[in-house]
């Protein structure tokens, strides 16, 4: 189908939010007009790592305004009832009366123009009938309340791989094991290689590996998080990640494949069912995004990877000083020699493990995501002023609404999403 023009762009520089739809007048209800609030100096002091820094997380620029008006009227037309006889007043009308209003109606996509692709699926991928355990649907949505939190979890395929036919390369897994207290909720995704023909199923495999190693582990991971034993959360799942990576490498040279090609990043995330915890902990390998959402404004809390710097030392990827056989090797002088026809090239570097704990406060959403839903959020200030109004309500959204703030369409990503936020009662 031909695709739609595009609108008239707005002059370059200007900065201005896209303004939402107006709300009908059948419905007078208007979303609140908070002024954006900055990052409080000491968010990064609830980490639970107590060598952390008291300086703030970043937050993400170019973040427009609230969208809603600016005038005195907080609560749009809504009026607070008046205090009964014998009661004290108070000075907050929210203290008074039951509910905010609700958030703005979600959004079909932001930005200067519409995307090129359907908004709806398309083609389906092409199916092999002695192989039907490959396919993977359009889009998977799942979501729990344990503890303190509230999860939403979805994976959608690509507007590009709906286009052309083909699967979804992110897969998604939500799991929980123990129960009670002792719950604990993993939530993994992972994404395959762009052009590899099998990277749905790499993605699928890793993703079951790592959550069948933290089911048989779930009662000493659980403990840890509760205790807040970030050196040892650390330790312990990056030995799971590097085994669960490995087995990827080792199943793709036992199907004559290259490694490089079954491959995927990942990452997870573990809560704890316990009510009292806020821990939350996040790990994986490869790129994508973590983000809170606290007080309206988006914080980029994506951990740092620690680069090595210099040549190889002894006993830090270093050669052996000597031989099986014993003899001795001389001194490296800096002289380039070529390389061993007797060992093999080697091989890419490894992606660097990535790890964060983070204590939530109330009414904090934290959000993990792939690059396909990271990447609009960091690039496109209306998806984050958007994403904003909707999800700093009293509730969360239901399964359908999450599902439809997620989809909000981006011209120029048109990747798969995989999206899981947690929101703190």
């Amino acid at each position: 189908m031909s695709a739609p023009g595009p609108a008239p762009a707005p002059p370059q520089g200007t900065g201005r939010p896209v303004v939402p739809p107006s709300v009908p007048e059948a419905s007078p209800a208007r979303h609140p007009a908070t002024e954006p609030s900055r990052p409080d100096d000491r968010a990064d002091a609830s980490e639970a790592n107590p060598s952390a820094s008291d300086a703030p997380a970043p937050a993400l620029p170019g973040r427009p305004p609230p969208s809603g008006p600016t005038a005195d009227t907080a609560y749009g037309d809504w009026t607070p009832a008046a205090p009964s006889d014998g009661e004290p007043a108070d000075e907050s009308p929210a203290s008074r009366i039951g509910p905010l209003p609700p958030p703005l109606p979600s959004r079909v996509h932001v930005g200067t123009r519409p995307p090129t692709y359907d908004a709806e699926p398309t083609a389906l991928p092409a199916a092999d009938p002695d192989d039907l355990d490959a396919l993977v649907p359009d889009t998977v949505l799942d979501g729990a309340r344990y503890g303190a939190c509230t999860l939403r979890a979805v994976s959608v395929r690509g507007d590009s791989a709906r286009y052309r036919g083909e699967p979804r390369r992110d897969a998604l897994l939500t799991a929980r094991f123990g129960s009670g207290e002792r719950a604990l909720v993993l939530v993994a995704l992972a994404t395959g290689t762009r052009t590899a023909p099998g990277a749905h199923l790499a993605a699928a495999e890793v993703c079951r590996w790592i959550a069948a190693a933290v089911g048989r582990s779930h009662e000493r991971l659980a403990a840890d998080i509760r205790a807040a034993r970030r050196t040892d959360l650390k330790a312990g799942l990056h030995r799971l990640t590097d085994r669960g990576l490995g087995k990827l490498r080792a199943a793709a040279t036992e199907q004559g494949l290259d490694p490089d090609d079954y491959a995927a990043s990942m990452r997870c995330l573990l809560l704890s069912g316990d009510p009292e915890c806020r821990t939350r902990v996040f790990f994986g390998v490869g790129p994508g995004g973590l983000f809170r959402l606290r007080e309206r404004e988006w914080q980029d809390i994506e951990p740092e990877v620690a680069e090595v710097k210099g040549e190889p030392v002894l006993g830090f990827g270093s050669a052996p000083h000597e031989t099986p056989d014993g003899d001795r090797l001389t001194m490296d002088l800096g002289i380039p020699t070529p390389p061993s026809p007797y060992e093999p090239a080697p091989g890419p570097p490894r992606e660097p493990f990535r790890f964060r704990t983070s204590v939530a406060r109330p009414g904090d959403v934290l959000l993990m995501c792939g690059t396909g839903f990271a990447e609009p959020l960091r690039g496109e200030p209306g998806l984050r002023a958007h994403l904003a109004d909707r999800w700093s309500g009293p509730e969360p959204p239901g399964l359908t609404a999450y599902l439809a703030d997620t989809q909000v369409r981006v011209k120029g990503y048109a990747d798969d999403r995989t999206a899981v936020a947690v929101w703190e009662a």
